[in-house]
C-alpha cells in the first residue's frame, strides 16, 4: 500500500518578541505541547482512509476479516483432534475454514481451482449484496414516500379536507366524530404541509373506539394530480377551507376549479367550500359548479358575534348545538311523511325535538304553523342523538294532556332602543355594526387605547353607559403575531371596572384560537365566542347534511325565526313540577319550539333533554327555543 505523502506550505513569520515572564532571568516559559494519544492518532488514521474511497475501505474491511477469521481457523484447526496430521492438510483445512466463514468457496487444490473458486464466490457475493441494496433502497424510498404523504388513498364513502388553516383541526374533530356515529369511514386530508405534522395536531381529535381512519396526504390542493391520489370521486364530501394568510380566497377558487377537473362535471359529490370576501363568493360558486354550496366564512363569524350581542348568553348553546357531541340538527325524509301536519309530527316525536321542515326543492322553513302540511319530497328538521334513533308514528297520535295550564299572556311592550360599545376593529367591524342595526342596536366604536391605559377618558370609554360590550379580536391576515392578544387585555380591564364599579355589563368578546379561552379573565356575563372554531362546526355540519345551509343562515339571522332565549317563567309558573314535554307543548301555543333549557344555577345548556322526566321550574330558568325575534 502506497504510503502518503505530506506536505508542509511554508508561512511567513513574524519575529518573535521576547515576553518577560516567570522564569528566571526573565525568561518567558514555552507553552507546553500535548502530544496527540493513540485515540486521536487512530482516529485521524480512519478520516484519512475514509477520504480515500470506497476501493480502500473494501481492503481494509478484507484485511480486518482476514485478520480475525485467519487465525480463528487456524486455532480451530490445530485443536481439534480429527484434523490432518500433516502441515499441509492443515493449510488446506484453515483455507476451507476461511473461505466457508467469508463465502469464497474454500477449494483446494491447484492454483488456477483456487483462483476460480474464489473468483465465483466474489461473483456471488456481488449479486446478493447489489439484490439486497437494490431491496433495502426500494422498501427505504417506499417507507419515506408514506412518510410524505404520497401514497394514493383508496377509499369510498369518506370526507375529503382540502387545504389547512387555524380551523382544520376543529373541522377533522367533527369530521371524525360523525363517522364515529357510523362506526366506519375515514377522513382525508390533503394540504401542502407536512405529513407527520398534521397528523400531530389532528392525533388528539382521533376517536379512540371505532374503526375511524384518519389519512392525511401531502400536495398542492390546486394540482389535479395531487387531487387524484385522495380520490374526490368517490368521496361522499369535500370541504375546502379557505387558508390563514393574504390570497385565501383566490387558493379556494383555483382548488374548486381544480377539483372539477379532476373529478369531472356531474360527479355527485357534495362540495362545501368557504371564502373570507363576499365579493369573491359569486366567483367561487361558478368554479364549484351547481349543487355546491360556498359560504361566506367571515359573514357567518359577524353573524353569530350579533347573535350572542342580541341574545347574551348563547354563545354555549350555539356551539352545543353546531358540534357533533349530543344532540345536532338532522333532516328526516320517511315514508309516510306527505299529508301529516306539522304540528303533529312535532307532538309525537318522543326523543327529539322537532324545528321546522325543508321542502323538496331546499327551501327550510323553520317553526312553521302547526297546521302546515307536509308534501311528497319534504323532509322534517329535528334535533336529535341521532337520526336513526328518531321514531316517528305511524298514525297521527292523539292529543296528549300537559301537566302545564295556558301560558300567562304578558303584555306587549316596546323595545327600548339599546347600544353597544364597539372595542377592537377587524375585517368583520362593519358587518356586525350593520347586523346590529338590523337588530336594533346601536353599535358606538370606542377608543380601545385610552380605555385601557386611562380608563374613563370621554363618554365612549365608559361601558357602564351601554347595554352591551363588544369585544373584536385583532384583525387577521396581516401579519399580526397574536390577534388574540388585545382582547386578552381589554376583558381583564373590564372584569377590574366591573369589580371596582359593581356593574356588569353583558359582554361579547371574540377570540381566534380556542386555546386562549381559558386564559381570558371572563366575568359571569361573558360570552367567548371562537368564531374560527364555530365556522368550522358549521362547515362540518353542511358537509353531511347540504339541506342545512339554508336551516343554519336563518336560525342564525337576527331576524325571523332564530335560536332564542326566553325566561321559563313565560310557559310555566315558577315553582312547578312539570316535564319538558309538558313546556315544549307550552312553546308550542306561545308559537316557538323548544329544543332545550339551561338551569339557573348551570352554565351549559341541555339540549334535547329526556322529555318524560319531571323537574321542579325555578324563576331563573332559561329555555331554548326557535322562534321570532
Amino acid at each position: 500500500m502506497r504510503k502518503e505523502r505530506e506536505f508542509t506550505v511554508p508561512s511567513q513569520r513574524a519575529p518573535r518578541r521576547a515576553r518577560p515572564g516567570p522564569g528566571p532571568a526573565g525568561r518567558s516559559a514555552k507553552p507546553s505541547r500535548a502530544r496527540p494519544g493513540v485515540r486521536d492518532r487512530a482516529r485521524y488514521w480512519v478520516d484519512r482512509t475514509v477520504v480515500r474511497g470506497v476501493p480502500a475501505l473494501v481492503a481494509w474491511l478484507a484485511l480486518a476479516c482476514l485478520s480475525l477469521v485467519a487465525p480463528a481457523s487456524a486455532l480451530l484447526v490445530w485443536t481439534d483432534d480429527a484434523s490432518p496430521d500433516t502441515l499441509r492438510g492443515k493449510a488446506a483445512t484453515v483455507w476451507r475454514t476461511v473461505g466457508q466463514t467469508l463465502r469464497l468457496g474454500g477449494e483446494v487444490g491447484p492454483p488456477l481451482r483456487i483462483a476460480l473458486s474464489v473468483f465465483l464466490a466474489l461473483v456471488s457475493l456481488l449479486y446478493v449484496s447489489t439484490l439486497v441494496g437494490l431491496v433495502t433502497t426500494a422498501i427505504t424510498d417506499r417507507l419515506a414516500e408514506l412518510e410524505r404523504g404520497q401514497t394514493t388513498v383508496v377509499e369510498r364513502g369518506h370526507t375529503l379536507v382540502l387545504g389547512w388553516s387555524e380551523q382544520t383541526p376543529t373541522l377533522v374533530a367533527e369530521l371524525l366524530a360523525a363517522h364515529a356515529q357510523r362506526r366506519a369511514g375515514a377522513v382525508v386530508v390533503l394540504a401542502d404541509r407536512d405529513k407527520a405534522e398534521m397528523e400531530r395536531e389532528a392525533r388528539d381529535a382521533l376517536p379512540s373506539r371505532g374503526r375511524i381512519r384518519l389519512l392525511c396526504r401531502r400536495g398542492r390542493p390546486t394540482d389535479p394530480a395531487a387531487l387524484a391520489r385522495v380520490t374526490p370521486a368517490a368521496a361522499e364530501a369535500v370541504v375546502v377551507l379557505p387558508p390563514d394568510g393574504p390570497g385565501a380566497d383566490a387558493q379556494v377558487i383555483r382548488t374548486l376549479l381544480a377539483l372539477r377537473a379532476a373529478v369531472g362535471e356531474g360527479c355527485p359529490v357534495r362540495i362545501v367550500a368557504g371564502v373570507r370576501d363576499t365579493a369573491h363568493l359569486p366567483t367561487a360558486r361558478l368554479a364549484a359548479g351547481p349543487g355546491a354550496v360556498v359560504l361566506d366564512v367571515d359573514d357567518l363569524a359577524a353573524r353569530l358575534l350579533v347573535q350572542c350581542v342580541l341574545e347574551p348568553g348563547i354563545a354555549l348553546v350555539l356551539e352545543d348545538l353546531l358540534d357533533f357531541a349530543g344532540a345536532e340538527l338532522h333532516t328526516l325524509h320517511r315514508p309516510g311523511l306527505a299529508g301529516r301536519r306539522y304540528g303533529e309530527l312535532a307532538a309525537a316525536c318522543p326523543d327529539s325535538c322537532a324545528v321546522g321542515i325543508v321542502r323538496a326543492d331546499g327551501t327550510p322553513h323553520l317553526n312553521p304553523p302547526p297546521d302546515t302540511e307536509l308534501t311528497p319530497g319534504d323532509g322534517l328538521v329535528v334535533l336529535a342523538e341521532d337520526h336513526r334513533a328518531t321514531v316517528l308514528p305511524a298514525a297521527p297520535a292523539a292529543p296528549v294532556a300537559t301537566a302545564v295550564g295556558p301560558a300567562p299572556v304578558r303584555p306587549a311592550t316596546v323595545p327600548a332602543l339599546r347600544r353597544a360599545l364597539l372595542l377592537g376593529w377587524n375585517g368583520r367591524g362593519e358587518r356586525v355594526v350593520a347586523g346590529l342595526a338590523r337588530g336594533g342596536v346601536v353599535a358606538v366604536r370606542g377608543d380601545e387605547g385610552a380605555f385601557m391605559v386611562r380608563e374613563g377618558v370621554g363618554v365612549a370609554a365608559e361601558p357602564e353607559a351601554y347595554d352591551h360590550v363588544v369585544v373584536l379580536a385583532g384583525p387577521g391576515g396581516d401579519g399580526q403575531p397574536d390577534p388574540d392578544g388585545r382582547t386578552l387585555v381589554a376583558l381583564l380591564h373590564l372584569r377590574a371596572r366591573e369589580r371596582r364599579t359593581g356593574r356588569a355589563v353583558p359582554v361579547v368578546a371574540e377570540l381566534t384560537d380556542a386555546r386562549n379561552r381559558p386564559l381570558a379573565p371572563a366575568a359571569r356575563r361573558t360570552d367567548l365566542l371562537v368564531t374560527g372554531q364555530l365556522t368550522a362546526l358549521l362547515l362540518a355540519q353542511v358537509s353531511q347534511n347540504g339541506h342545512l345551509a339554508a336551516a343554519f343562515d336563518e336560525l342564525f339571522a337576527p331576524t325571523g325565526h332564530g335560536v332564542r332565549l326566553r325566561p321559563a317563567r313565560d310557559f310555566v309558573p315558577p315553582g312547578t313540577e312539570a316535564s319538558f314535554a309538558d313546556l315544549a307543548a307550552a312553546a308550542a301555543r306561545r308559537g316557538v319550539a323548544a329544543l332545550g333549557y339551561r338551569p339557573r344555577d348551570a352554565a351549559l345548556p341541555r339540549l334535547n333533554p329526556p322529555k318524560a322526566v319531571s323537574r321542579t321550574w325555578s324563576a331563573g330558568d332559561v329555555l331554548i327555543v326557535v322562534g321570532p325575534v
